[in-house]
């Protein structure tokens, strides 16, 4: 069942934002060679009357494509050429190229919404909730109640702020800035280790309410700042990544999401279309990069174009984007390796 809810998970989000590219293509009168879905080996074909597109289902389920007209090398000259991509205005193909961000972003924000009408909308300030006796929190003075603003001087007013700041100061002694009663106050705690499941965690000893609020209202809120909390944290993680204050090893590929969809199934439905709706945002979020092989890396090539007045050489940009895809496949094997290991201990 995992491997189901993995490849429906994979498959939803992956439709979804390729329709995006497919929509506007086809609204721009953009010539569309093919519409897949996975990669690799081609296990299914369909065609609409009147329609040039093939309709596909590739047996990978790790990614897709739109195939357009006017993005290869060679011209194909039994393609019209006002149908090509690249004799579209600059708006057009922006809105062609930025359709599937958009799309995967709507997606999360629609997810959202439903799993706070259905599941009610959690509050995202970082708000103690219980805190164990056990633990060094409690003896370094964190109470229920408490608002925590900062860790070591950064912003962690939200649960996701939060999170990352604990991963980025993992089994450090910290300093937390908490708010009680209106006034701030600093208290510094020092993690205790322990074994769970045959794993060393550091635990603080406390953990954040999980109250909730009802109605649509409170969902449609909860599902704009979840969203918008979600954007800023991964912004952060590039970040950090950079910076060398995380590690790749804190980076999940398919195997590490595979798993985690797994612990999902396990808490239910709502866990799942939870977690749909985070990884979409990581799909949209990652395009949006300007990185070669991805839509951010078309979207600069797009922009370059327009302050030159003139179209990009196509053979170097797919040169450029043919080693871009070649570079991030050597960082997919190297994230599933470090996926596998930790699945292994």
């Amino acid at each position: 069942m995992t491997l189901i809810y993995f490849i429906i998970i994979l498959g939803v989000i992956i439709f979804i934002h390729e329709l995006g590219h497919f929509i506007f293509a086809k609204k721009s009168g953009i010539y569309v060679y093919e519409f897949s879905l996975g990669m690799g080996p081609r296990i299914f074909k369909w065609n609409r009357k009147n329609d040039e597109t093939d309709y596909c289902i590739r047996l990978l389920p790790i990614g897709g494509f739109v195939q357009m007209a006017g993005e290869e090398i060679d011209d194909d000259e039994n393609v019209p050429k006002d149908k090509k991509f690249s004799a579209k205005t600059f708006g057009q193909k922006f809105m062609t190229v930025i359709a599937g961000i958009m799309m995967n972003f709507i997606l999360a924000i629609v997810l959202l919404f439903v799993f706070g009408l259905v599941n009610g909308s959690p509050q995202n300030k970082a708000i103690v909730g219980v805190v164990d006796e056990n633990y060094p929190a409690y003896k370094a003075g964190i109470k229920e109640g408490d608002t925590i603003l900062k860790v070591n001087g950064r912003s962690a007013n939200t649960n996701d702020k939060l999170t990352l700041q604990l991963q980025v100061f993992k089994g450090e002694t910290i300093t937390f800035d908490v708010e009680r009663n209106g006034e701030i106050e600093e208290i510094t705690i020092e993690p205790k280790l322990v074994k769970e499941n045959g794993e060393d965690i550091y635990k603080y000893g406390f953990q954040i309410t999980d109250e909730v609020e009802t109605g649509v209202v409170a969902a449609l809120k909860y599902a704009f700042t979840k969203f918008f909390s979600l954007i800023h944290q991964m912004i952060f993680i590039i970040f950090y990544l950079i910076t060398g204050q995380l590690g790749l090893g804190s980076l999940s590929g398919p195997v590490g999401i595979f798993n985690v969809v797994g612990t999902a199934a396990d808490s239910g439905l709502m866990a799942l279309l939870y977690l749909t709706a985070y990884i979409s945002i990581n799909v949209g979020f990652i395009n949006f990069l300007p990185i070669p092989a991805f839509d951010g890396g078309r979207i600069l090539f797009l922009i370059i174009e327009k302050i030159k007045g003139k179209p990009v050489d196509p053979k170097f940009e797919n040169t450029v984007h043919t080693v871009g895809l070649f570079l991030l496949m050597a960082l997919m094997l190297l994230i599933t390796y470090n996926d596998i290991l930790r699945l292994i201990k």
